[in-house]
């Protein structure tokens, strides 16, 4: 703390002297008040009004250097000791609009929000008014005078959503299994992100799981479903879509949920010689590819709408049958050039021509045929591909959908634009 106590007036010379030489060093005085008194005595001493022009420019940057003010600030304020003889601290003269609705009013309007499960405005309202005129609680007097327009504007308050919002974050394991890193691939085939959707709850019964694998290099995408994910559903699930790889699998990755992080898990990618690797601590972009493909393919195909389990058994064949051979022989996906803007910030470019199928891709590889399982051969994977038509093949796929989703009563998000 620096205390300005100095009762002789500065010379011009010396007032510039000091601003060279503390040009880099900031002042700043904490009470405003204080402030004002400093710079209202200086001014006097420093005979401020009967000074030359280039004087009172130099006594004002002087005045914005040691208060921490803007210039232009520093004249208004000289401005004011001019016309009402002193620098007052002026109160704030910001309106002051009454508040209808307290603080109690808005935790009460929380409270049946939550045992209502937030239905909307008008229905609330009548909920609110009902509470007052037909069971007498003094309580909701106040709220039962609301408009649902305002209703509104409490629940985008800022203590309505701190005291609403319910995060459920991915549970971590502490196990220690799998190494927390992102994996390098290099151009390699075989190395899987794989995540897991969840088809909602219903009225406390859980709905189907579906589990994505995708593979970094050539977008290939294996989906499954299982009724649970606990280690006996979900491990023959991940044995039948591993199969599914045309290629050989080296590597394993997941976020930290611990339906994945366990034992089992582990000894399963262990016979299968599959490196083990997890997402790091803040760092979204390691299973990114296979997060944006739960909305882009299972999202955009199931829905949002709750599946019971019963059903997985009828879905896991879909996937195997119609949905997996149509997502990587017959729907192209976007490659990206990663190039280097003028700045170095990475860039990703999806040409026309970068455009491919997930099969089309791993045989254009340099090394793809060096990848290929035991037994598969080229030949046997075009008949795959070949047999029949990228359009054909989406109608199969969306007609199976269809009668799917028809026998699992839920409506598809999509229906098929064509005669069946």
């Amino acid at each position: 703390m620096i205390r300005m106590e100095e009762d002789d007036t500065f010379s011009t010379e010396q007032i510039a002297a000091f601003l060279d030489g503390s040009a880099e060093v900031t002042f700043r005085l904490e009470s405003r008040a204080e402030t004002y008194a400093w710079m209202q005595a200086t001014l006097v001493q420093q005979q401020y009004w009967s000074c030359a022009k280039k004087e009172r420019g130099e006594i004002r940057a002087l005045l914005s250097k040691l208060s921490g003010k803007s210039l232009p600030q520093v004249t208004r304020l000289i401005r004011r000791q001019r016309e009402e003889g002193q620098i007052r601290v002026h109160a704030a003269r910001h309106p002051a609009f009454p508040v209808k609705y307290t603080p109690a009013d808005l935790a009460l309007l929380i409270e049946v929000d939550r045992a209502h499960g937030w239905l909307g405005g008008p229905a609330t309202c009548m909920i609110l008014q009902r509470e007052w005129t037909v069971f007498g609680k003094r309580e909701y007097a106040n709220l039962a005078e609301i408009s649902a327009s305002h209703l509104y504007n409490l629940r985008n308050s800022v203590a309505y959503r701190q005291a609403t919002r319910d995060i459920h974050h991915t549970e971590p394991s502490g196990v220690r299994i799998g190494e927390r890193r992102r994996p390098d691939p290099n151009g390699i085939p075989g190395y899987l992100r794989v995540d897991s959707v969840h088809q909602g709850d219903w009225e406390g019964l859980k709905g189907v799981y579906h589990i994505n694998a995708v593979d970094a290099i050539t977008q290939w995408e294996v989906v499954g479903c299982t009724e649970r994910i606990s280690e006996q559903f979900l491990i023959p699930i991940l044995e039948a879509m591993l199969h599914q790889f045309p290629f050989l699998l080296r590597g394993f990755h997941v976020d930290n949920g611990s339906e994945y992080v366990n034992h089992t898990v582990a000894k399963l990618l262990n016979g299968l010689l599959v490196e083990f690797t997890r997402s790091r601590p803040n760092r979204s972009s390691d299973n990114a590819l296979v997060e944006g493909k739960n909305g882009a393919v299972i999202r955009k195909h199931i829905g949002y709408g709750h599946i019971p389990a019963e059903h997985a058994e009828q879905i896991q064949r879909f996937y195997t049958a119609y949905f997996n051979p149509y997502l990587n022989y017959h729907r192209p996906c976007g490659f990206a050039l990663v190039g280097y803007d003028e700045r170095g910030r990475r860039k990703r470019r999806y040409r026309a021509g970068d455009y491919a199928t997930p099969y089309q891709k791993f045989r254009s590889l340099p090394e793809g045929y060096r990848c290929l399982k035991e037994g598969l051969t080229w030949a046997l994977l075009d008949q795959f591909a070949y047999a029949i038509s990228d359009t054909e093949a989406a109608r199969r796929m969306q007609h199976a959908k269809s009668e799917l989703l028809r026998r699992c009563k839920i409506e598809s998000p999509f229906p098929p634009r064509f005669p069946e």
